[in-house]
Order: structure tokens, then C-alpha cells, then sequence
């Protein structure tokens, strides 16, 4: 079946220039789709597919709530386009926008795989991206000038932009031998533990990446896991956790866990660095904390011990999420400390805070057969610890995983 470029644009506003990337696109050999997703009036140009085929029978938000229908259109592209890309339709995203139909066309781009070529042509793409590209890998490219009519500046901004994607989709990426791959978290404080066990993997024959729990590092990772890159995840360092729950700076987002376990690849978690919360300079820790114990890490950084409570919702935070389970993981606990900064002489000691977050979790986990806990009395940065991680992961690489259908993998 052949594969498309789907070239997306508000072509009430944007369609004479979508027009012109389609037909150098096309100049190019590259078979181009046309999407208006246009919500304030009929296209300047006729599209391939109408924003009445996007939304189908429902009706978008009246013109007075522009906001709402963009969001309409953007949930209606996003089915659209994976629909699409399940059905082998799809082998690059192309589109064009200023603030609103940025964000419209890139909410879509990030549900497909990494890999796939996406490029966005934008008047935001100078300033902050974060929050068009997360954790995806979308191509952001600045229009220079607004994208209000074709001129000579615009004509080659989008003329590269065509060029590109035509370059992206008509040459594949040169074939290599491909290792089984695995996904770690880690942060400074967990870096002796992750190190020994990416150490001890690479020698089993795995390509480890090594994803700093910073929020977006961990979205990073179950992105990678749901675009099939990554087969198996050691997810040492759970920290982004305790920045949702508290909310410090570097939170995971409330999704955390769900495509590591609908991926059903092998996992095993661990509860490093939930000892600590994350702001950032000093003066920017909240009021209602400044009597904490609180730790400078540098000027940037300041970290926050958590106490008996937080770590009890830490724990149910978790086990909400993976009681859901329907493969075999693993929780491994280290009775003797969960970071660097938790250890006997270290300012983050508290083996009480500890023993909240283990008795919670165990009384929280539905453990049977394919989901268990496993209590060490090690610290998270102990060998021994790092030695148990790999062993339980390698017994989880023998398991055969029930498929809904009742065949195994």
C-alpha cells in the first residue's frame, strides 16, 4: 500500500501556502494528502480531506469558543492520523501554523511513533517549543515571517521544509544490526546502581539508554517503549512520582506507567529517589515548605526530603497504577536507602520515611504471580542491589506473557 505525506494546515488561513508545499512535495515524486483543520471559516483552496471529514458527523464548538473547537479538531486529527498510520498509510507528517494551529497539528503529531518523520513549519518555533514538542521528536522549523501569504522569504522557508520531509521519506535509514534495547531511569543519586546494572546488560548483549527522571525523561522512555524502540525497562528511579504527588518541578505527568504496562514489555521497578522532591533555587521553594529539611544541590536546585505521609501516597499513587497490570513485573525495594542523599551520615537519612513507602507499597500491590515485591536489605547504590535488578529482570525475560486472545509471547 502506499504511503503518504500529510501536508495539514487551517486552509481558511493557510491555504495557498499548504497549496504550494503540496506541489513542491509532489515536484519531488512524494505522494501529498491535503488536511484543512481550519475552524473559522471554508478553505481558500480545496483539500483532500475537509475538516468535515475529519470531525464527521459531530459539530465543532461555535465560533464563539475557538479555543474548545481547537481542541475538537486536534482530538479528530489525532484519531485520524493514527487510524491511519495502523492501516500503513502513513510515512510523514508535514504541517504549517501560527500559535493555534501549532498547537492543533503537533497535539496529533505526538501520538504517532518516533522515527516517523514529523516536521512542523511555525511562528513559534523560536521561542519555547517544550510544549508542542515534549517528549516526541517533531521537527520544529521558525517561518521567519507570519504565514500570511507566499513572498520571497516564505516561498523558501517553505520550499526547505517540502525539500526536507521529501528527503526524510524517500530515503530509508540505512539498515544495522539491531541489538535487543532496554530502558533505565536514573538520576546523580541512583548513577553508582543504574551504572553497574547498564554495565552488567551491555555484557549480556543489550543496547541500554539511560533516561535522566527529570518528568520529561521518563514520558521520553514510554514514548520510546510505545514506538516499539525499547523492549524492556529497568525503571530504577521513580522520583518524577514524588514531584507529581508534591509537586515539585520535574513530575512524570499523570500518566506515568501506562504504556510501560499496556507495552507489556519486561519490567522491573524500583524506588529510587522518592526521597526527595525537586524545586528549584532556593527562594523558589514554597512558603509551606521553607521549614523542611531541604538540601542545595547547586544554584538551581534544591531538594526536599519527603516525609511518612507523602511517601504513603507515593505508594498509592504507584499501586493504583500498576495493580492494572496483565504482564509480569517486578517492584524491588532496597531496605537500606533509595538514593545517595538516604544513606546512614547522609542529610536525606530516614529509614522511617523508608518504611512508610515499603509497608504502603506492599499493602497497596495486589501481589500475586505476575506482579511481585521484592524486599532487599541492601541500598538502592549497593552492588548486591544492582546484581538482584538484573537477576529479576532476566526471570522476567523467560516468562511467557498472556495475550487477550490466550496465546502466549
Amino acid at each position: 500500500m502506499e504511503a503518504n505525506v500529510y501536508a495539514i494546515a487551517t486552509m481558511d488561513t493557510k491555504g495557498e501556502e499548504l497549496v504550494f508545499v503540496a506541489s513542491c512535495l509532489r515536484d519531488s515524486g512524494v505522494n501529498v494528502i491535503m488536511i484543512d483543520v481550519g475552524t473559522l471559516g471554508p478553505p481558500t483552496f480545496r483539500p483532500d480531506i475537509s475538516m468535515q471529514g475529519l470531525i464527521g458527523e459531530s459539530n465543532l464548538a461555535s465560533s464563539g469558543d475557538r479555543g474548545l473547537a481547537i481542541a475538537q479538531m486536534s482530538q479528530a486529527l489525532r484519531d485520524f492520523l493514527i487510524t491511519e498510520h495502523m492501516a500503513g498509510k502513513v510515512s510523514g507528517v508535514i504541517g504549517l501554523g501560527g500559535s493555534g494551529g501549532t498547537s492543533l497539528i503537533t497535539a496529533a503529531m505526538r501520538c504517532l511513533p518516533i522515527g516517523m518523520p514529523k516536521l512542523m513549519v511555525s511562528t513559534m518555533a523560536s521561542g519555547n517549543t517544550a510544549p508542542y514538542v515534549d517528549c516526541s521528536d517533531i521537527t520544529m522549523m521558525y517561518s521567519v515571517v507570519d504565514i500570511a501569504g507566499l513572498n520571497g522569504v516564505l516561498v523558501k522557508i517553505l520550499g526547505n521544509a517540502a525539500n526536507a520531509m521529501a528527503g526524510m521519506v524517500s530515503h530509508a535509514t540505512r539498515p544495522v544490526d539491531l541489538k535487543p534495547t532496554l530502558g533505565m531511569t536514573m538520576f546523580g543519586v541512583t548513577t553508582p546502581c543504574v551504572t553497574a546494572v547498564r554495565q552488567a546488560m551491555e555484557k549480556k548483549g543489550y543496547e541500554c539508554l539511560v533516561f535522566h527522571a527529570t518528568g520529561t525523561g521518563g514520558r521520553a522512555m514510554e514514548q520510546l517503549v510505545e514506538s516499539g524502540l525499547i523492549q524492556g525497562v529497568l525503571d530504577i528511579t521513580t522520583t518524577e512520582v514524588a514531584d507529581e504527588v508534591v509537586g515539585g518541578v520535574l513530575a512524570c505527568g499523570p500518566h506515568r506507567f501506562e504504556k510501560l504496562l499496556a507495552s507489556r514489555v519486561p519490567l522491573v521497578l524500583s524506588v529510587g529517589a522518592l526521597d526527595m522532591v525537586n524545586f528549584g533555587g532556593l527562594e523558589t521553594v514554597p512558603e509551606k515548605f521553607r521549614n523542611r529539611n531541604l538540601h542545595v544541590h547547586n544554584a538551581q536546585v534544591t531538594l526536599m526530603r519527603t516525609n511518612v505521609e507523602e511517601n504513603r501516597r507515593f505508594a498509592e499513587w504507584i499501586a493504583e497504577r500498576l495493580n492494572r497490570s496483565v504482564s509480569p513485573l517486578v517492584v524491588m525495594i532496597p531496605e537500606k536507602g533509595i538514593s545517595g542523599l538516604d544513606a546512614f551520615g547522609q542529610p536525606f537519612y530516614d529509614p522511617v520515611a523508608d518504611q512508610a513507602l515499603f509497608d504502603e507499597l506492599e499493602l497497596r500491590i495486589h501481589q500475586n504471580s505476575g506482579r511481585r515485591i521484592v524486599r532487599l536489605p541492601y541500598h538502592v547504590n549497593d552492588p548486591e542491589f544492582a546484581e538482584a535488578l538484573v537477576t529479576e529482570f532476566q526471570k522476567l525475560c523467560q516468562v511467557e506473557i498472556p495475550q487477550e486472545n490466550g496465546r502466549s509471547r
